[in-house]
């Protein structure tokens, strides 16, 4: 039985050159593409698909939180973070989502196709040009602070990341399917959390924890 893939990337030439040269691996089935995590979550639902080769830095709603999303609704399915972040920070973020690996964009095609059949028998994988992580280390720590906006909800993270992608009160309203005043009261609570009230503090806090990197 073939595996069946999604492939999750922002940059349509990626994610097209990705779902191509898997269609030609024996074994292997690309069932979807998606262009963003809230689409990555949706097609998910919809497929069921064994893995997701995930990007991480993508507008709407980033990789990690995709993940997260992903786990908790399809457990049975594996996530595969391929981003150009090598950060320790983002490859625990990562794995502590639920993500089974994480590979860099550098890395050759041949090292995607074997990864997906490894986190696919659940077992994990790193990349071996990250260095510093121990993942007896990273086990051993998974209750300890999250590395990224660990204090905020997932909605709320929702919300700052559309946010500092410059959408406006009614614009976040209609992408999340919220009323104004939710939105306007998430926004207040993050602000509160966060000890932050400019829009600005909150664009430079989510780009430096890596919920968006503007560059999309």
């Amino acid at each position: 039985m073939s595996i069946k893939i999604l492939v999750v990337d922002d940059h349509k030439m990626m994610r097209e050159g990705l779902s191509s040269l898997l269609k030609k691996e024996s074994g292997i089935e690309v069932v979807a593409e998606a262009e963003n995590g809230r689409s990555a979550v949706q097609l998910t639902s919809k497929h069921a698909p064994d893995v997701v080769v995930m990007d991480i830095s993508m507008p709407d709603l980033n990789g990690i939180d995709a993940t997260r999303q992903i786990r908790s609704r399809n457990p049975n399915t594996k996530v595969i973070a391929l981003s150009m972040h090598s950060d320790k920070q983002f490859v625990v973020e990562m794995l502590r989502a639920g993500a089974s690996g994480y590979m860099l964009k550098d890395s050759a095609f041949e090292e995607l196709a074997t990864v997906i059949r490894t986190v696919s028998r659940d077992q994990t994988y790193i990349a071996p040009k990250i260095t510093g992580l121990d993942l007896a280390e990273y086990a051993a720590s998974t209750e300890s602070r999250p590395l990224l906006a660990p204090r905020l909800t997932e909605r709320e993270r929702e919300v700052l990341q559309l946010m500092a992608e410059g959408k406006g009160t009614k614009e976040v309203a209609a992408e999340l399917g919220l009323s104004a005043k939710t939105v306007e009261t998430h926004r207040q609570h993050i602000m509160d959390k966060l000890d932050m009230y400019t829009v600005a503090e909150l664009t430079k806090y989510a780009i430096r924890e890596g919920l968006t990197t503007l560059d999309a």
